[in-house]
Order: C-alpha cells, then sequence, then structure tokens
C-alpha cells in the first residue's frame, strides 16, 4: 500500500496501476486539473509539483515533474499541488506577486512557474532573493507569451520579504503525519496486471530482484518514465529504489567519495562541488532543477547513454562502482562498465550499489565540459572530461574521457598516450589533438555532424590547455556552445 499526504489529506492506494504518473493521478483519479500537461518529457515545468519530505524534525520542499513521477514515489511523503496554496479566499504570496508582477498571459505555463516559486520562497527564507538561485529555480519552466522579465520580478517580490503561510504554521502536524507514516517495511503497489514493489534496504533490494530478475529498477524515473510517455510501452514489473537511505547516503573517507547509486544528482552537487568544482558546474547544467531533484547518480550510469553527462568526469576521475547480486559485491572501473550502445557489464538480477569517487590529489588538474544547443536544460553534444598531473611542466598522468563521440563514454586513449611523460606545450597539445581523430568515430545526427563533433573534441582539449597555462591573476571564463 501507498500512503501519502495530499497537502494536509492522508491518502492511500493499493490497486492503482503503478505505471501511473503523479500527473495522470491529479487530472484523472482526483480531477485536479491545476497541474498541466505541456510536454510529458520533462522539459517544459507545466506539470510541476512540490514534494516535502522530512528532514530530521523539519520539512524540506523539492520540486518535480509530475509528468515524470511515478505514483509509487509519493509514500511517506507530502504532495503540494496549485489547488492548495490558497488559503480562506486569499491567494498564496507568490500567487499574488504573479498577479502583481502581471507575470502571466494565456496561463497554461502559470501553474508550474507559481509552484517552482513556492518551492524557491521555501528554500530562500533566510537568504531572500538571490538571482542566481532564481534563475536555476525557474530555468525547468517555459513561457512562450508573457516573457521572463514579470515573471523574475515576482521571484523577487514573493521571496523578498515571504509572507507566514498555512504550511509553515501547520508544520509540526505535517511532520507528526509524515512520521506516522514512514515505510517501514516493503510496499506494493498491484492492480493485479501490473505491480511495484519498494524495498527499505538494500539487502531486502537484492532479495527482491533475485526474485524478479525481469523487474526495471525504478530511481528518479526521469528516463524511464519516457518509455510510457512517449513511447506507450507497459512496465509490467518495477522495483523502486528511493526509500532506500543506505543507498541515498553520501560519505566521505581519506580515499573515496562514496556515492549512494539513489543519491539525487541535487545532493551529489553540494559533495561533488566542493571537491571538482567542474563537476558541479556541470551538473546545475544538467537538465532543470525538477530534474535534478529527482535524478540519480546510478540511473545517469544505468541506463548507459552514450550522452550521459555523469559517466565521462567520472571515467576521467577513476571511478568505481559497487556492483550487488544477492549477498555478493563486486568493484568494477566505471570504465569497463560500459560495453557497447546500451549493453553493460551487469549482470542479470544485479544493481550499482554505491559509486566510488577517487578524492582530489594534490598537483591534479580537473576540467570539465559540456557543449549543447541550449545553455539549460539541454542534452549534450559533445561531453569532455581532463583529469591532469603535470609537475615542472611534463604530464605526469592523463585521463580524458568524452561522451557524445562513440557508442559508449570513452577514454580517448591515444590522445593520452600522446600526453604522457610529454612537455605540456602547445606541439604537444596538437599532437594529441590530432590522435582523437583516431580515438573517435563519431556519428552526424540531429544535435551535431560528425565533423562539428571532432573538432568540438578537440577543441575543448585547447579550451584546457588555454586555462591551465592561463596566468594565476587571470579570470576564468566559461563559454559555451
Amino acid at each position: 500500500m501507498i500512503q501519502f499526504l495530499l497537502n494536509r489529506e492522508m491518502r492511500s492506494e493499493q490497486t492503482l496501476d503503478p505505471n501511473t504518473t503523479v500527473l495522470q493521478y491529479l487530472r484523472e483519479h482526483l480531477h485536479k486539473t491545476g497541474t498541466k500537461e505541456g510536454c510529458a518529457s520533462g522539459d517544459c515545468g507545466a506539470c510541476t509539483v512540490v514534494v516535502g519530505e522530512l528532514d530530521g524534525t523539519r520539512l524540506r520542499y523539492r520540486t518535480l515533474n509530475a509528468c515524470l513521477t511515478f505514483f509509487s514515489a509519493l509514500h511517506g511523503k507530502q504532495l503540494i499541488t496549485v489547488e492548495d496554496l490558497k488559503n480562506q479566499g486569499q491567494l498564496h504570496s507568490v500567487q499574488q506577486a504573479m498577479v502583481d508582477c502581471h507575470g502571466s498571459q494565456c496561463g497554461y505555463c502559470t501553474p508550474g512557474f507559481v509552484m517552482s516559486l513556492f518551492a524557491l520562497q521555501k528554500n530562500s527564507a533566510a537568504t531572500g532573493a538571490d538571482p542566481a538561485a532564481t534563475h536555476e529555480a525557474l530555468a525547468g519552466n517555459l513561457c512562450r507569451c508573457t516573457g521572463y522579465r514579470p515573471i523574475l520580478a515576482a521571484a523577487e517580490q514573493a521571496c523578498s520579504h515571504p509572507q507566514l503561510d498555512q504550511f509553515d504554521i501547520a508544520e509540526a502536524e505535517t511532520v507528526k503525519h509524515l512520521q506516522a507514516i514512514a515505510p517501514l517495511e516493503t510496499a506494493e503497489l498491484d492492480d493485479g496486471q501490473k505491480r511495484c514493489l519498494s524495498p527499505l534496504t538494500s539487502d531486502a533490494l537484492a532479495t527482491v530482484y533475485a526474485a524478479n530478475p525481469e523487474a526495471r529498477l525504478l530511481a528518479g524515473g526521469t528516463d524511464l518514465a519516457l518509455e510510457i510517455t512517449q513511447f506507450h510501452r507497459e512496465l509490467p514489473v518495477m522495483i523502486y529504489v528511493g526509500h532506500i537511505a543506505e543507498m541515498k547516503r553520501i560519505t566521505l573517507d581519506d580515499e573515496y567519495i562514496r556515492i549512494g547509486a539513489a543519491a539525487s544528482l541535487t545532493d551529489c552537487h553540494d559533495v561533488l562541488a566542493q571537491e571538482y568544482p567542474d563537476f558541479g558546474t556541470l551538473l546545475q547544467r544538467f537538465a532543470s532543477l525538477q530534474i535534478r531533484n529527482q535524478a540519480t547518480l546510478g540511473g545517469n550510469i544505468g541506463n548507459a547513454s552514450p550522452i550521459g553527462d555523469a559517466p565521462p568526469l567520472l571515467i576521467a576521475l577513476g571511478a568505481q562502482l559497487v556492483l550487488r547480486k544477492g549477498e555478493t559485491r563486486r568493484t568494477l572501473a566505471l570504465e569497463k562498465y560500459f560495453i557497447d550502445y546500451k549493453v553493460t557489464a551487469r549482470q542479470p538480477g544485479e544493481f550499482i550499489e554505491t559509486i566510488l569517487v577517487p578524492r582530489a590529489r594534490p598537483n591534479q588538474q580537473f576540467r570539465a565540459y559540456k557543449v549543447s544547443k541550449r545553455l539549460d536544460d539541454d542534452i549534450s553534444a559533445v561531453c569532455a572530461a581532463f583529469n591532469l598531473s603535470i609537475e615542472d611542466g611534463v604530464v605526469q598522468s592523463a585521463r580524458i574521457a568524452y561522451g557524445g563521440m562513440a557508442a559508449i563514454p570513452k577514454r580517448a586513449a591515444a590522445c593520452e598516450a600522446v600526453l604522457q611523460d610529454e612537455v605540456w606545450n602547445l606541439a604537444t597539445l596538437e599532437r594529441a589533438c590530432a590522435a582523437l581523430a583516431t580515438d573517435f568515430t563519431p556519428l552526424s545526427d540531429f544535435r551535431a555532424s560528425r565533423a562539428y563533433r571532432l573538432l568540438v573534441a578537440q577543441n575543448l582539449l585547447r579550451k584546457c590547455f588555454l586555462e591551465l597555462n592561463a596566468p594565476k591573476t587571470a579570470t576564468r571564463v566559461t563559454a559555451y556552445v
């Protein structure tokens, strides 16, 4: 049974089709039509809702795309939609700000913007209106007619002077309700033909997956849900891993950053950005905040996309995976996980449990770049990562990886060989750039041509060289196509 709070109303479902998204549940089962469907792929933000989760004795609010969120993910959480904001006949302050600042025209996208502003207000109560945080919060919401200036003005009004609302007043009561329905055992949603299991521990996951090796593993669902919303397929059996606390945990020791496979990219960003600033910068361009709140690092690896943003960076850093099947665990270098297009070394019934990211070392230089048609919320044409150790002007070690250049995220072995133990100068650089043509034979598609991809890959290596050789007093300029 799945239990959750719809605002402050306790709801439970046992026999609902587990392929149902939160958007479908709201509109078709509850007839709450304020939440809109625009794209059904997580691009437009019209379906944005807010989920409240326990964070100790407080609530943490995060935006999600309802079109990509399966109903099972609501278990033990609070769901807030645009219908819940108005209270006792009065608009919520974020709604009033949209009215005051003329932030709506046709109005179709407005509920999504309002919910993103609501979460922004809740999460910026102590800092007020920060332009960078505002742009990040709204980057996943598209408006075709109003323009963004009045919406940004509404964000400034709502966040500069946040007002106490019904959610603040009821927070203690909401926390008690969520504590009362906190999952204590494996939950199941079963409509008689399809089912979804939600284990609470890695051990339980190993047992359930061994018994159901045909099941699809569901974490954030931002990729898996597209099979239903875009390709109209049915998933007979799913196993949701989002309630497994140990697989959402991120810890550090002297050797590794240990990231549970179910940790969201939002949570990963906070840690990785401290260790590798370029990793943090790239993750901020990984789709929208709604997607990053939901998508997981394990999922970005597990779907084996050749244009996934995280794998090239992790490969360049020498990351490893802890894979588990039943009681057996094995550690595998990430670069060996990818075999061919959408083919991996994962065995039936085996799952990614932990990602091991080596800690930064002295004299290590790490750079990462993403080239895409749009700056925000877009898929890479080429993604490059460079992990170099240079001492006394000589390259002591080089790990270079690219995405978008082959059927898998892949190291540039020939390029690395040219750089190894050579003087870090323009002559060596150009030989290394030429070697990239032997490392990769990229394809042409609607994102980029083969020639463009190869030239961009070479130019990103040149960009890395220029940045590392720039005077220490120079300001680093980050430019993306």
